[in-house]
């Protein structure tokens, strides 16, 4: 893989950027990955957080030792700013955080650490004009161990990161009526921050959407303490002796995940929810979608939990197999690289998942696509000057057809609605391939 940075000194940054994105590439949704807020509400008595005592967790391991080199003061490629795209939707977007804890679980990576927890960002369709200040888009802390483990060593790069600007507002009111249910889960290794993109467009367009981080399943969580939990998981995929160990172990993963999600169908649609703005849940519309091993864990959480009506993965493998007796019918959408999750491509995990579905489904692949062209990265990294010839299709593009194909497949599937772009190829994006194997 060849990497550049444009308007950028040759040499050193632009090494540790070629190998940051490669590892970039290998993680999440290969058998071997590296190792690797607005207002925050902590809820009532079921998920109180619980006296934390020390808890071991491995230190980030850098892609590698390469060297970086700090821009040059003045360099015009260093931007003053980030922003992620806006939204297209009719709505504003609010945007609450969740500390939540399921004293019924211990924490399947770190088991001293006691109950299973979770951090959840919930944007929601707001009233225009009401709320306080932009949500902060990720901690510092989350966004350097994030850069650092893919070889990202610029100083000020965590900075402008964690400073991205979002288009939601803290305390802003809901806008009125009840609204479908998405779950968003991430990328092994990655920051629930990376999927705000997606689910600040779903709100907009009148979703109410839980965006989760796993603890110990990415490079860094921070806690409403301060402290820091980092990838307890990815050194358990480290440690296996060869690729059935590590493929088990992901599929573990992927399992673990549908637990933390039926727990937080519980906090929020349950008799006591643990978010303020709960009532504008339509509990019976719910959808799930993910990232990498995200998407693995929407079709896990499907066969767990029948509450979940439609499912979407965005290029991830099924380590967690499709469920051999389908999804009750329920629908589901395969979006992913071409050729890489084409049929019969090296991920014949997908070939096998089509087979088990048995509802309304879709495979869809994109071509010049990389494996996190489905998240914020690309809108990121052109900001930043990177550029990767081995996935071209631009930030622009890449936000688009993400944005396009899950919100068809949530109104199709959640509200009903005619999803005309869900038929077959269409002169608008042009890179999408509907492949019927």
């Amino acid at each position: 893989m060849t990497i550049s940075l444009r308007n950028r000194r040759a040499g050193a940054a632009a090494t540790a950027t070629a190998l940051a994105l490669a590892s970039l590439a290998a993680l999440a949704g290969t058998a071997t990955p590296a190792s690797a807020s607005g207002r925050v509400t902590t809820a009532g008595p079921a998920t109180t957080a619980t006296a934390l005592a020390p808890e071991p967790a491995a230190a980030p391991k850098p892609a590698s030792p390469a060297a970086s080199a700090s821009p040059a003061p003045g360099d015009p490629a260093v931007p003053s700013a980030l922003t992620l795209p806006r939204p297209t939707g009719p709505y504003a977007t609010g945007r609450d955080t969740l500390f939540l804890t399921d004293h019924e679980r211990t924490d399947p990576w770190v088991p001293a650490a006691g109950a299973r927890r979770l951090l959840v960002s919930l944007h929601y369709p707001a009233r225009p004009g009401s709320g306080g200040d932009p949500a902060p888009y990720m901690p510092e802390a989350e966004a350097r161990l994030m850069l650092t483990q893919r070889g990202l060593d610029d100083p000020e790069w965590p900075g402008l990161v964690a400073a991205t600007r979002t288009s939601s507002r803290t305390d802003a009111r809901p806008a009125p009526g009840r609204f479908p249910l998405v779950l968003l889960s991430p990328g092994f290794g990655t920051p629930r921050a990376t999927l705000t993109g997606l689910a600040e467009e779903l709100a907009s367009r009148g979703h109410v959407v839980a965006t989760t981080d796993h603890p110990y399943e990415s490079t860094g969580t921070e806690l409403p303490d301060g402290r820091v939990l980092t990838c307890a998981a990815c050194d358990e995929v480290d440690a296996q002796p060869d690729e059935a160990g590590r493929r088990k172990v992901l599929a573990a993963v992927s399992a673990g995940r549908a637990a933390d999600f039926s727990f937080l169908l519980d906090r929020l649609t349950g008799p006591r929810p643990a978010w303020r703005h709960a009532r504008t849940i339509d509990a019976r519309r719910v959808g799930m979608a993910g990232h990498s091993i995200g998407g693995n864990a929407a079709a896990s959480t499907m066969a767990a939990d029948r509450r979940v009506d439609a499912g979407v993965t965005m290029d991830g493998t099924f380590f967690d197999p499709v469920a051999a007796r389908g999804l009750d019918g329920r629908p589901f959408l395969m979006l992913g690289t071409d050729p890489g999750h084409a049929p019969g491509a090296g991920d014949t995990s997908w070939d096998e998942g089509w087979a088990r579905l048995d509802g309304f489904k879709r495979w869809l692949t994109v071509r010049d696509s990389g494996h996190f062209t489905f998240t914020d990265t690309p809108a990121i990294g052109e900001q930043l000057g990177i550029a990767d010839p081995d996935a071209p299709l631009s930030a622009a593009r890449s936000t688009a057809i993400t944005r396009a194909y899950v919100t068809a497949f949530f109104d199709r599937s959640l509200r009903g609605r005619p999803a005309r772009l869900l038929d077959g190829p269409t002169p608008a994006h042009p890179e999408v391939l509907f492949q019927r194997p």
